[in-house]
Formats: C-alpha cells, sequence, structure tokens
C-alpha cells in the first residue's frame, strides 16, 4: 500500500465547475470515512473527480492503444511489407519514449491543461498525415512515414500517466483511496489495450486501417481536448504550487537524469513489464498460426488482459501491512512460474491449454502493474510527478517494442523460444523487485492542499 502517515485533513468539493457545499473529509481509516459503500474506496472516486472523469478519460486513452497495430497494419497494407509497418511501428515507439516524459515536464512546469492543449492538436494533425502519406497511390518516402509516425508518438497526449497524477493530487492522506485509483487505471489500461487493437481489427477488416486510423484521430481530438479541459487538471497545478522553486532547480536533462536515478526500480519493472506484454503478443500470434488458427493471436493474448484487470481492481483489498517490497516478489513470482509453465504448455500444441495457461499468468499481471505505479508515484518528488509517471509509462512502451522484436526472432526457431522471452522478462521483473527498498524515512512528499482552491 502507499504510505500511511498521518497528514492534516484536506478539504474536497467535487471536480466540477460549479464546486458543491463541501464537506469534512478525514483519512481512509477515520470517521466518516469516504471509502464505505457497496464498492468500497471505489465509491469515492467520482465523488473525489466528477462523474464524467472516469468515462473522459478512457475515451481519452482509447486512440493510444490503436496506434501500434494501426500503424503496423496502416504501412504494412500500403507498402505490401510487414517489415515497413514494424519500423513505422518503432519509429511511433521511440517518439513515445521521448515524447512521454517531455510532455510530463512540461506539464510539471506549466500545468497539464496547457501541455494537453498543445499536444492534442499536433497529435491529431500528424496522424492524419500519416493516413495521408499511405493512401492508395503512389508509395510515399520511407523518411516522410517514419516522421510522422515518431511526431504521431511523441505528441499523442499522455492520458493514463497523468490521470494518476490528478489521482495522486485529489486523494492525498487517503492511501486506501489512492490504491482504489491506480489500480482503476491499471484495470482501464488493460481494457483499453483490448479494446482499441479489437476496434482497430474490426474496422481494417470491414473497412480500411485507414478508416481505423481516422477514427482514432477523431478521439484524440475530441478525447484529448475533454481530458485536458477537464477541472481535475487544476488539483495537479494546486499541489506543484508550493515546490515551484525547487521545480526550477531539477529541469532539464540533468534533472531528467536525476528522476530516472531517483525512479530506476520501477523504471526497471516496467521495463520488464513491457517486454512481457510485447513478447505475450508475439508469442501468442505466433502459436495460433503453428496450429491453424492465425486469427486467434489478438484473442489469445486478449484472455491476458482480462485476468490482468480483474485482479487490478482486487489490489485494494490487499492488508495494508502487505508491503509494497513483498507484494512485488509474491505476484512476480507467481508470473515467472506461470510463463514457465507456459515455454512447457505450448509444445502440447493444446489451444484449450494455452488459453488456460495464459488466463492463470493473466492474474499476477495486474497487482504487479498496480504496485509499479505506485512504487513510482512514492518515490517522485510533487514538483516532478508527471515526469515520474510519464517516464516509467513510456519505460512499458519500450520494453513492448524490444520484446515483439526479441520474440519475433526466436520465434524462428520455435514456438517454445518465443514464450521463453516473456518468461525471462517475468523472472527480470522478480529480480528487481527483490532490489525494492522503501523509500527514505523522514521524506515528506506530498504537503496537504485545501482542495477548495484546486477545482
Amino acid at each position: 500500500m502507499t504510505d500511511t502517515t498521518p497528514r492534516t485533513p484536506a478539504r474536497e468539493t467535487p471536480a466540477r465547475e460549479t464546486p458543491a457545499r463541501e464537506t469534512p473529509a478525514t483519512t481512509d481509516d477515520g470517521p466518516g470515512d469516504p471509502t464505505g459503500g457497496r464498492l468500497g474506496p471505489y465509491s469515492a472516486l467520482p465523488r473525489l473527480a466528477g462523474a464524467w472523469f472516469l468515462p473522459v478519460a478512457f475515451a481519452a486513452r482509447l486512440p493510444f492503444t490503436m496506434l501500434t497495430i494501426g500503424t503496423l497494419l496502416l504501412v504494412s497494407g500500403a507498402t505490401g511489407s510487414v517489415a515497413a509497418g514494424s519500423l513505422a511501428g518503432a519509429a511511433a515507439a521511440l517518439g513515445t519514449a521521448v515524447g512521454g516524459p517531455t510532455q510530463g515536464a512540461l506539464a510539471d512546469r506549466y500545468g497539464q491543461r496547457a501541455v494537453l492543449l498543445l499536444c492534442t492538436p499536433l497529435a491529431t494533425v500528424a496522424l492524419v498525415a500519416l493516413v495521408a502519406v499511405n493512401l492508395p497511390g503512389p508509395p510515399a518516402s520511407t523518411a516522410l512515414t517514419l516522421t510522422a509516425a515518431a511526431l504521431t508518438g511523441a505528441s499523442a497526449p499522455q492520458v493514463g500517466p497523468l490521470a494518476r497524477v490528478r489521482w495522486i493530487g485529489l486523494t492525498r492522506g487517503r492511501p486506501r483511496t489512492l490504491s482504489a485509483a491506480l489500480s482503476y487505471e491499471s484495470t482501464a489500461d488493460e481494457v483499453g489495450f483490448v479494446l482499441g487493437p479489437a476496434l482497430v481489427g474490426v474496422l481494417a477488416t470491414t473497412a480500411s486501417p485507414a478508416a481505423a486510423m481516422l477514427l482514432a484521430a477523431g478521439l484524440l481530438a475530441v478525447g484529448g481536448t475533454a481530458f485536458a479541459l477537464h477541472p481535475t487538471a487544476r488539483a495537479v497545478r494546486a499541489a506543484t504550487a508550493p515546490r515551484e522553486a525547487a521545480a526550477r532547480e531539477s529541469r532539464g536533462v540533468p534533472g531528467m537524469l536525476a528522476l530516472a536515478r531517483r525512479e530506476a526500480v520501477p523504471l526497471a519493472g516496467m521495463l520488464c513489464m513491457g517486454v512481457l506484454f510485447g513478447g505475450t503478443q508475439t508469442a501468442a500470434t505466433a502459436f495460433t498460426t503453428d496450429v491453424g488458427q492465425a486469427g486467434l493471436g489478438g484473442v489469445l493474448y486478449a484472455v491476458l488482459g482480462v485476468g490482468s484487470a480483474a485482479t487490478a481492481l482486487a489490489v485494494v483489498a490487499l492488508p495494508a501491512r502487505w508491503g509494497l517490497g513483498s507484494r512485488w516478489t509474491w505476484f512476480a513470482a507467481g508470473l515467472t512460474a506461470s510463463f514457465a509453465a507456459l515455454v512447457l504448455l505450448v509444445t502440447t500444441g493444446s489451444l484449450g491449454l494455452v488459453v488456460a495457461g495464459i488466463a492463470v499468468a493473466g492474474l499476477f499481471v495486474g497487482p504487479v502493474m498496480v504496485t509499479v505505479f505506485t512504487v513510482a508515484s512514492e518515490r517522485a518528488p510533487v514538483e516532478r510527478t508527471a515526469a515520474a509517471m510519464t517516464l516509467v509509462a513510456s519505460a512499458n512502451v519500450v520494453g513492448v517494442a524490444l520484446g515483439a522484436a526479441l520474440a519475433g526472432q526466436a520465434a524462428g526457431l520455435g514456438v517454445a523460444p518465443a514464450f521463453v522471452v516473456p518468461a525471462v522478462a517475468a523472472a527480470g521483473l522478480l529480480a528487481v523487485g527483490v532490489l525494492l527498498r522503501s523509500r527514505p524515512t523522514g521524506e515528506s512528499r506530498r504537503p496537504p492542499v485545501d482542495a477548495a482552491h484546486v477545482v
């Protein structure tokens, strides 16, 4: 769980344009606990952020989940080369790796709203340009395609990490509510990364890859703008204002390198998670192709997301005395054992057994994801929270690209070697978890803020 050191209670109002009457708030475990009710701490989330924040934030992140597979299908179809499509996808991932932390650093300095209102139209234009240069007709230059893909990845709004930053600002002094918020965000990510590629697949089959990407551009423009303008964006700016002087000292490349060193453990953990995801996507496709069911590769991978989403929501029920380090290692150990078993199961050629094995593995993914992001939020200085969360999320993107490439090479030797890639990634995640230590004692990260000045 997150740090349970008592703090001065904050006062909160629902995050909407006309604040409702303020009500006293206490910590999660005190009188007047707002986390009661049938849904436990999840029932507090719409009250804190406003009823529209959950659907707005989910819709705004959906285009991001469509970019990788959409770019691959679009460029592959236009050029007739899967290698060209993979290269364009890699360019988009590289753009995200650079642009994500940059967006976070700028959000820490200028506020999320200004950054999102700049990035959203840039990403929309870049995505439309990517479609335009890959329409039927004379092939566009490779450089033009790669530039458009990289710009799309770099400017795509970092909705998931920035939403987590907003929850951190809204739940100060409420560790159980913050745990619920981070669990919900991990579930939303998992559902998005299942729904987004599925939507691209349907549209690419019934219409064209270009139609799928244009839909993503429309969702990006509308969802990104709505997310930028939502009142919860003010919570972050209010929280960072008292540390503006410290923020000035941590800007630029030296500040980002210092932040990366501070976040080394969650960065390494999320990189391993990304390799696991990318490797599993490729290995699952290799297996279904090997058994004569090539079209089921995406469905097989989606099974991993279903189990992950379910257990991510259950993390909030874990006892507070079960620390982050122990939680990380236990669930990573289960993930390692599950993927080691999968390496053996795929040799049977049984689709049913492999589905069951991936379903079991998925049960361990969600809790590890929530734990990694919780550790990242605990270690981030208050004035650098957005940079830290986008940095960790970008490590996942880089890991996915790396895992897909490694598993693709391993698949040339057989399906089992392809599954060795995510199995090794899971073992790496376990090794990183062993290194996890609690943040330094006596470090006061987040001073209480009166929510009357937030929303």
